[in-house]
């Protein structure tokens, strides 16, 4: 069995260190057409100017109209730049009239444009959700759609799809936008199968997290949504809760050491211009290395690694996992074993006429439960709201 799995490892080595010696050659970028959604900035913004340096005919789209004037600047006169609204029937109609008239054929289809939003399923509203969908999902399967024609006129053509490790991973607080990535690759998936006949190449990319303006802009969807919930879903959640999600977005070490999305745009050039192209693309560390051994490990060790990554994050509180479970703190394993230790300690040293000072009683997010679990034991207590004057005498109880 071992002899197996160690030459199967040999050979994969040897494979990857053939097609890094001795690489398949790029195509001929002359009089080919390439449409990119999603121009306005990030990975699409750079592949249109890449792939223009290497003399493809690139057609950009781009949602703000500002930005089209923006971007021709910095492409030849070879280039085409237009508004393109993924989500609009009418503007997709009218970039495949503006694309029919330059070329009959269309070299490749780059899928890119795509929102990121930030919250937990009952933080996010269905207008919110669908929105995503529309953006991320439907709106790349419409662009396929339409352009088919001109994708299957010749063999070897390509769509690539931008998809993401949370395709293939979901993170808690990603469910709308993981759930739009796992659609797009079971999408792409059934492309490549059934276009095998007309030879349409079909890649899927599945970054990390790279330095772009949808990471950077995630804390600032999560405020949002949180600002909008209703009184009883804000209590439900906590304040705790609140303070200790922006603690992992702000130190969190997949975001904060996001990698360089020139990788993803060197995966996609890869895609878009090689004569054999892959059929997933992994750039980065975090996809490669992190999450893709994740995605194929056991459901409940999967569960845990993702939630001790989230809790790896410097200056994270404990409690945290108590307040994802609702206001019980006799549920949350952290509280329970301290007020464990306590009883421990009241026992140990015969201190039962002593008082316990929980200086939280009147604003932690455990106070009631804390409470009941003291008057439980019958040990006495004091709160922030009571003098500590008034305590008999002070005895410590270290590590706790």
């Amino acid at each position: 069995m071992w002899v197996i799995v160690g030459f199967v490892i040999v050979l994969y080595i040897f494979y990857r260190l053939y097609q890094h010696f001795f690489p398949t050659p790029n195509i001929n970028p002359n009089g080919k057409y390439v449409l990119i959604s999603g121009c306005d900035s990030g990975f699409g913004h750079a592949l249109a100017i890449e792939l223009d340096k290497q003399g493809f005919n690139v057609l950009a789209g781009v949602l703000v109209p500002d930005n089209v004037t923006s971007l021709k600047e910095k492409l030849s006169s070879r280039a085409t730049v237009f508004c393109l609204d993924i989500t609009k029937e009418e503007d997709i109609d009218a970039a495949f009239a503006l694309v029919n008239e330059k070329t009959k054929v269309l070299h490749a289809l780059v899928n890119n444009a795509g929102i990121g939003m930030s919250g937990h399923i009952d933080w996010i509203s269905m207008a919110v959700m669908r929105k995503v969908m529309d953006v991320n999902y439907f709106g790349h399967v419409a662009m396929t759609k339409k352009f088919l024609p001109l994708l299957i006129a010749k063999r070897d053509s390509r769509v690539v799809n931008i998809c993401s490790i949370l395709g293939f991973v979901a993170l808690a607080s990603g469910s709308a936008y993981c759930a739009s990535k796992y659609a797009l690759e079971s999408f792409s998936d059934c492309l490549r199968r059934e276009m095998v006949p007309w030879g349409l190449r079909v890649s899927i990319i599945e970054p990390g997290f790279m330095q772009t303006p949808i990471i950077k802009g995630s804390g600032k969807s999560f405020a949002e949504f949180w600002s909008q919930l209703s009184n009883d879903v804000q209590e439900r959640w906590g304040e705790d809760f609140l303070k200790a999600g922006f603690v992992i977005i702000r130190n969190n070490p997949l975001l904060k050491y996001a990698e360089d999305p020139m990788k993803v745009v060197r995966a996609l050039q890869h895609a878009v211009m090689n004569t054999v192209p892959h059929i997933r693309y992994r750039p980065g560390w975090q996809s490669s290395l992190v999450f893709f051994p994740i995605s194929r490990s056991p459901a409940w060790i999967a569960d845990w690694l993702l939630i001790w990554l989230a809790l790896s994050a410097k200056g994270f509180s404990k409690p945290f996992i108590g307040a994802t479970q609702g206001p019980a703190a006799t549920t949350d394993v952290y509280i329970h074993q301290c007020l464990s230790k306590l009883l421990s300690f009241i026992n140990e040293h015969h201190v039962h006429d002593d008082y316990v000072f929980w200086p939280d009683f009147a604003s932690s997010h455990y106070a009631r439960e804390t409470t009941e679990w003291l008057i439980q034991h019958n040990i006495k207590f004091i709160s922030k709201e009571v003098n500590p004057q008034k305590v008999p005498k002070a005895q410590p109880i270290e590590d706790f």
